[in-house]
């Protein structure tokens, strides 16, 4: 493993004195220049409201750990003012208290205030609130807009100020961001686009915050805006002046996740290859996206049909979990670029072709000190590259980090770190005992709304997004002496989704829901009719509002229009359409907040003859935590689609009927150019089975799980687990370091595989080679068992000698904690 440099020392010494001075930070056309200083700046975005608070700080310290400079974080307007001139920094909310967190970890803070971050959060952050004020119109050179959005942005700049969490007043905060991503829809914006990012630009300029202010994904951002990268590769991309450093605040070390999807998967080497470029081709400043994804607790997750789980295949999973081998592998390269980041900020670079897709990108000063990346882009052949007298092997689309241009100490495929594999145990004091209540529905299946209209209304703007649920009721009255008389009828709705439920009569009839990329769907089903008065029931369900493209802000749901119609057996037509509609929002037992453990709401919960695939159904249970810091989640497997709390804190909406397809998950090759359909796994399971339990949601005493049910499923399958590290594996060349954790304060109690010399397979099924050092098991054994680290040169000397003198020797090992 490559040891911390001075630059990187340096550059921690003195963000770990952030609250002593104040800095100045500005920019030039190589890098952000800090106190006159430019630097090479590595970041990580982890969101603040996709984690609780007293995460926090352990996430940010292994974020610190795994060698980044600087915590990147949106802010989330829709979350702080739900309504209009009403906000809320409390809790997971407090923002402020997130960045001194980071201050005081000795860490920067790029603070991207949007205030559209898109994230794939509910309606791209944006309040629904701003859509129902009249004559507004979202993201153009609209007056009422510009005003909403420059009070909330003024509000921000001015608590960030207030608490001198600026640069220049001593704070952490040393860029700032005003929208997000516009550049990829302007066009369809027009001139009123334009002059938008314009307004923008003069704006933010004039909230006088005395860092640099950024606008990603926008090629024509005005001057001093900076523009910066977002995707899966940003070396090609050239900042739009000559005074702007190369930016990427985007590198996606994974993707999200909806449901019907399998599991997406990032390989490290990958992400490790795709840095380095970066660096290699001038860039001064990168962002992971995400370092941590986190949780959409409560209606948070966007899309629509975007999963709860918002892991991302992140350095830190989803419950903060150091992810191995990215962040290690990401750990070594972060040190092995900050070796030279002196000469990556100030050399003359200077790129040199070797032959056969080889090259050597080569920064200097004066001749005096250098440093070389050298780079096989070739995708299926390994080389043996020669430069300056010495050879380097050097992988298929790999780059060797040579900071003296002379020994390589990083390689991007050389992956030299080891490997997690984790576990999910029940937790056998948490058995589970339920008790169910039905969703109160007489009313509104007898017709009885909240309030009426002439008219089929558009969901989103309906319910304010206040929940996901509205019902949509009307009557016809039939005669069996009409021509249009038939006892069976179909019922036809066309709507906007994203799903539909279907009564007549009281009597669900059916129930439908839109694919993935087309969440409008036509619904049709038969239905028995009666003569005389009938009643029609649709209750219509989103599961998280657009929140991405142009205009995504008026995508409509629900039935808006429709039409509904009965279709006889004669197919003649009965339009229900015009006819008269009550509406009510959102369930009874929401609306009473029946979730909430301490509310008295005057009802008999059943403990007898459990339902079980009974739709529209609330199940109660209580549940003890374990000790320990393992982190905890919610197996739901049996369960179909609904929403959870946990002592009234909402962990999000669930889904795990919704399986992924069967196909798309071939084997993963790090060496082809990646994109988000790729190395998937999990194909025909879940979507997401696991749901995460922050345990500060829980207390030491009994806790209170609340599950409601929308479309049937069998509570008796759920269980609370726990996440921990289960197998730890490497396989390290020789002349690394091997370095094995148990990650916390759990110690190896089994070595269930070693062997130096040319072991084959990978994690979970390594198998020894064509020959091997005879010492190696008790050599590990030795070192790592009853132990919660340990490490060892892996070297003959120390493993003994082998039969393998023709061939690059590793150290393959399995450990159990």
């Amino acid at each position: 493993m490559v040891g911390p440099s001075r630059a990187l020392s340096l550059l921690i010494a003195i963000a770990c004195c952030l609250s002593s001075w104040a800095m100045n930070v500005t920019y030039d056309g190589r890098a952000i220049i800090i106190d006159g200083e430019r630097r090479v700046l590595i970041s990580g975005s982890i969101h603040y409201p996709r984690s609780t608070a007293e995460m926090w700080p352990d996430l940010i310290q292994k974020a610190k750990e795994g060698g980044v400079d600087a915590i990147d974080t949106y802010i989330f307007w829709n979350a702080h003012e739900p309504s209009r001139g009403e906000y809320n920094f409390e809790g997971n909310l407090d923002f402020i208290k997130f960045i001194k967190i980071v201050q005081d970890a000795g860490l920067y803070v790029v603070l991207r205030i949007g205030p559209y971050v898109c994230a794939e959060w509910n309606y791209g952050g944006f309040p629904v609130w701003l859509h129902q004020i009249p004559g507004i119109e979202l993201r153009t050179d609209n007056d009422i807009f510009k005003a909403e959005m420059q009070t909330f942005t003024t509000l921000i700049v001015r608590m960030v100020k207030k608490e001198k969490l600026l640069a220049p007043d001593g704070g952490p905060v040393i860029i700032t961001q005003i929208e997000n991503e516009y550049g990829n829809f302007i066009k369809k914006y027009g001139d009123s686009g334009k002059r938008y990012i314009q307004w923008c630009a003069d704006m933010a300029k004039s909230l006088n915050v005395s860092v640099p202010w950024i606008m990603c994904q926008q090629a024509d951002a005005p001057s001093p805006m900076i523009n910066t990268c977002n995707g899966f590769y940003c070396h090609k991309f050239k900042p739009n002046r000559p005074s702007s450093p190369k930016m990427w605040t985007e590198n996606w070390t994974g993707w999200f996740k909806g449901w019907g999807e399998s599991q997406p998967h990032r390989p490290v080497e990958d992400v490790a290859y795709a840095v380095a470029n970066f660096f290699a081709s001038g860039g001064t400043f990168q962002n992971y996206y995400m370092y941590h994804g986190g949780t959409n607790f409560g209606r948070t997750s966007g899309g629509p049909y975007l999963t709860t789980s918002y892991d991302y295949d992140a350095p830190l999973d989803e419950y903060g979990n150091i992810r191995q081998p990215k962040w290690g592998h990401l750990k070594q390269l972060h040190s092995a670029i900050k070796m030279m980041e002196k000469i990556l900020t100030n050399g003359e670079v200077n790129t040199t072709q070797l032959g056969n897709a080889l090259a050597v990108t080569k920064f200097s000063i004066n001749e005096t000190s250098s440093g070389c990346f050298l780079t096989n882009a070739n995708q299926s052949s390994d080389a043996n590259a020669t430069y300056n007298g010495n050879t380097y092997l050097v992988p298929s689309r790999s780059i060797s980090i040579l900071p003296d241009c002379k020994k390589e100490v990083y390689n991007t495929a050389k992956v030299t770190t080891q490997t997690y594999l984790m576990v999910n145990k029940p937790v056998k004091s948490a058995k589970l005992s339920w008790k169910w209540h039905s969703e109160i529905m007489e009313d509104t299946l007898n017709c009885k709304g909240s309030f009426s209209n002439e008219s089929l209304l558009e969901q989103i703007m309906t319910t304010g997004d206040a929940s996901d649920y509205l019902w949509y009721m009307t009557s016809v009255t039939l005669n069996k002496s009409s021509i249009s008389w038939s006892k069976k009828m179909n019922l036809r709705v066309k709507t906007k989704g994203h799903i539909l439920h279907a009564y007549v009569n009281s009597h669900l009839i059916g129930s439908g829901y839109a694919t993935k990329g087309s969440y409008k769907f036509d619904f049709e089903q038969e239905a028995k009719l009666r003569d005389g008065h009938n009643f029609i029931t649709l209750l219509s369900a989103t599961d998280g509002l657009a929140n991405y493209g142009a205009f995504f802000d008026l995508q409509k749901a629900g039935i808006d229009g429709g039409p509904v119609e009965l279709i006889g057996n004669g197919k003649e037509k009965i339009d229900l359409t015009k006819n008269k509609w009550s509406y009510k929002i959102g369930l009874n037992g929401e609306m009473s907040k029946i979730y909430l453990p301490s509310a008295s709401h005057g009802l008999n919960w059943n403990s007898d003859r459990l339902p079980i695939n009974k739709s529209m159904t609330w199940y109660k249970t209580t549940f003890e935590v374990p000790d320990g810091n393992d982190s905890l989640v919610l197996d739901m497997q049996g369960m179909g689609k609904g929403h959870a709390w946990v002592n009234g804190q909402s962990i999000g909406r669930y889904w795990p009927s919704f399986l992924a397809a069967d196909g798309g998950c071939e084997p993963c090759d790090y060496r082809q150019k990646y994109d988000s359909d790729k190395c998937r796994t999990e194909c025909g399971m879940p979507s997401q089975r696991w749901y995460h339990v922050p345990r500060s949601f829980t207390t030491k005493g009994p806790n209170t799980l609340i599950l409601f049910e929308e479309v049937g499923g069998d509570p008796s399958q759920v269980s609370l687990q726990t996440v921990t590290v289960g197998t730890v594996c490497a396989n390290v060349v020789e002349g690394s370091i091997l370095d094995l954790s148990c990650q916390g304060s759990r110690r190896f109690s089994e070595i269930q595989f070693a062997s130096f010399g040319n072991p084959q397979g990978s994690c979970g099924s390594f198998k020894k080679g064509s020959c091997e050092a005879p010492d190696a098991l008790a050599v590990v054994k030795k070192a790592c068992i009853g132990q919660s680290n340990c490490s060892m040169n892996v070297t003959a000397n120390a493993f003994g000698p082998s039969e393998c003198s023709d061939v690059s020797k590793r150290l393959a090992v399995q450990a159990i904690c």
